[in-house]
């Protein structure tokens, strides 16, 4: 215990925070205490303003113990805190009332609740903007957006056009359009997360506080609404939900199985989408293919627009490298981005992993120019693949981003010419780097038999034989096969 430090509200509110801001999460500081004016003291009295009763609330069930132990600390053994809340009484008049820190807890808990712990890609304590009191004045909601997750660095290919294109639609004119909701899916690190929030980050700087944008994860809205349900608070979490303008979703996936969860944002949707308030939500996989999901909101879904995110081609894989290096002010030779472009092709964070450790090695080991067999070196634990390891998969897909064709078309049942002499060739690799048996290649080619796999290695070989050409295609491709599996 100390005796009084300070003659001011705000040299006793600034030492608060430093042992504050050692004691928790940073980003829960930011949500919670940040916001907070000191208004005056009075001796050995302390009052701070809070935006709302609901905040106040908030601290006294949750860290409780945490101010009461800092305010003593700074101020002795006779500190008392007051809160300030501000009432709303109209449009511009606000009223303020002062509560006492009790001496003994009144809530029911001094543990932070595990709910509010989120990934790093948005701000945890959404809650603390979730609810709408009566007479209370409304916080301003937190977007919860990444600043970097914008257009301008969604670098554009096949892979992804359609999406861009009704993602940037959306931006423009959101809950006017047809594409409400737009349903955004594809595997992991293709760019799901990033894409939808650059719709909310385009809103926020065409409209700024004119529309409410507000992203969360599924796993956090779930979360969200079980301790609102726990507290008696469902119909303010709902309340304030059905306000927003722009609701961002991402990984709706979470909602499999939660019945209780599906019906809260079934009712939301709706009212929203009647509204005309824009829905914008992302999933692993398409809308009729998420298990476990009512099919009154499978329906909902296929309202407006789904989009899927494919794992991008050569062209922008090499594209993506060239951004993420120059966005770093770092220069590298073309033949790395070949080499990491080849040997990272199942997504877009897996280029951005192998790119953010060339540079951090770069940096740590002072390496003015990177040459191929330093980023070989460097990236060899990262590569998955061996020769030993080479997958029919990944012949088909190389064999197809050579001849410029969809990896699917090798497995469908289409004469095509060019078609058919891709497929011949993948068969051909398959027996010649795999020990896949002739029955277990024919199946990854859409099911064929073994026999249709022996015309296609006999085809090759003979015109192995006869042309230079096909012999050049054909050692062209194996060259970049054992080149992305070392």
């Amino acid at each position: 215990m100390s005796t009084l430090k300070a003659d001011t509200a705000e040299s006793v509110w600034n030492e608060c925070l430093e042992i504050i801001r050692d004691n928790i999460n940073y980003q829960k500081y930011k949500s919670w205490f940040e916001p907070i004016k000191p208004i005056k003291l009075e001796g050995h009295r302390l009052t701070i303003q809070v935006p709302s009763q609901f905040w106040y609330e908030w601290l006294e069930q949750y860290y409780y113990g945490l101010l009461r132990n800092t305010i003593k600390r700074i101020l002795g053994a006779e500190a008392e805190l007051e809160y300030s809340v501000v009432l709303e009484k109209g449009s511009d008049n606000y009223d303020e009332r002062s509560v006492k820190l009790p001496q003994q807890q009144s809530g029911p808990s001094t543990n932070e609740p595990q709910t509010l712990n989120s990934s790093p890609q948005y701000q945890p304590g959404n809650i603390q903007n979730a609810f709408v009191i009566p007479g209370i004045k409304k916080t301003k909601v937190e977007s919860n957006l990444n600043s970097n997750y914008v257009f301008e660095r969604f670098i554009e290919g096949d892979c992804n056009r359609l999406a861009r294109s009704a993602a940037m639609a959306i931006a423009e004119n959101p809950g006017t359009n047809s594409f409400n909701p737009f349903f955004v899916y594809g595997g992991v690190g293709l760019g799901k997360t990033h894409l939808i929030q650059s719709i909310g980050n385009k809103i926020k700087a065409d409209c700024g506080d004119e529309k409410s944008v507000l992203y969360i994860s599924s796993e956090s809205f779930t979360n969200e609404f079980v301790h609102a349900i726990r507290n008696n608070r469902a119909s303010e979490f709902s309340m304030f939900y059905r306000s927003i303008d722009v609701l961002i979703v991402d990984d709706i996936q979470f909602f499999s199985g939660k019945e209780k969860t599906q019906e809260e944002f079934f009712h939301i949707f709706n009212k929203l989408h009647q509204d005309g308030k824009q829905i914008v939500l992302s999933s692993d996989r398409a809308p009729k293919d998420v298990p476990d999901i009512e099919e009154r909101l499978i329906s909902r879904f296929n309202w407006g627009l789904s989009a899927d995110l494919q794992v991008p081609e050569y062209e922008t894989r090499f594209a993506i490298l060239e951004r993420k290096a120059s966005d770093n002010g770092i220069e590298f030779d073309h033949e790395i981005f070949e080499f990491i472009a080849h040997n990272f092709k199942t997504s877009v964070r897996e280029l951005e992993g192998a790119i953010i450790k060339l540079l951090a090695t770069a940096s740590l080991q002072r390496i003015d120019r990177l040459e191929l067999s330093h980023a070989k070196n460097i990236l060899k634990d990262m590569i998955k693949e061996n020769k030993a390891q080479i997958s029919i998969d990944t012949i088909q897909d190389h064999v197809c981003d050579y001849f410029g064709i969809e990896a699917n078309k090798v497995r469908e049942k289409t004469r095509k010419q060019e078609i058919v002499e891709a497929r011949q060739i993948a068969m051909y690799l398959a027996k010649q780097m795999t020990k896949s048996s002739l029955k277990t290649i024919g199946l990854h080619f859409g099911g064929r038999d073994h026999s249709t796999v022996i015309h296609a290695i006999t085809t090759i070989e003979e015109r192995l034989e006869t042309s230079p050409k096909h012999k050049q295609i054909v050692n062209d491709i194996r060259h970049q096969i054992e080149l992305a599996s070392i």
